[in-house]
């Protein structure tokens, strides 16, 4: 699929461009490999990674909780069946052991759909995290891979993490061209 992809762009590059092959440089990074190896991406990442760290703790906190208070439900239950089947209760006893009973699952499910919510939000909260830290990180990477394609003379730049075109030389941007025919 990446490989097709990569095909398709550059057979619509030459193919509207008229650019013969042997005019365009293309050239391609590993965007992985220069984020693991580039010191403000590894001190962004220690970031991320504490404030993840923090997260799961915090969530485990939740976790512990809602076992606590499903545990004691579950003991609650059992004792007030076996009561029951024992003929120790009144019916006064029974409906007020039923009400408690009823509160209690509804503070459990209550407390689980409330962690749900929480972890939906710390996912997004996470993923805009990332990529405010990771913004500044990228431009600078992005800078420097134009820089050098312009010193090479490269037309096109291409990363292979993500099959995304990094850099692509302004004689080579066809989509005013396109607009045209397709007006």
């Amino acid at each position: 699929m990446r490989n097709k992809s990569l095909f398709v762009l550059l057979f619509v590059v030459f193919a509207f461009t008229g650019t013969s092959f042997s005019q365009v440089k293309v050239a391609f990074v590993d965007s992985d490999i220069i984020i693991k190896q580039l010191p403000e991406a590894q001190e962004v990442q220690k970031k991320l990674e504490d404030l993840q760290k923090l997260y799961i703790d915090t969530v485990s906190a939740k976790e512990n909780e809602i076992k606590t208070k499903a545990d004691a439900l579950k003991t609650k239950y059992e004792d007030a069946q076996r009561q029951v089947q024992e003929g120790k209760l009144t019916p006064e006893q029974i409906q007020a052991l039923e009400a408690e009973i009823t509160n209690m699952q509804v503070e459990v499910q209550k407390l689980d759909q409330d962690l749900a919510e929480y972890k939906q939000d710390i996912q997004k909260i996470l993923i805009n995290t990332q990529a405010e830290l990771f913004k500044p990180v990228k431009d600078k990477i992005t800078k420097v891979i134009e820089q050098v394609a312009k010193e090479l003379k490269y037309n096109i730049v291409l990363d292979k993490a993500s099959d995304a075109l990094i850099y692509g030389d302004k004689e080579m941007d066809i989509t005013f061209k396109v607009l045209d025919k397709l007006k």
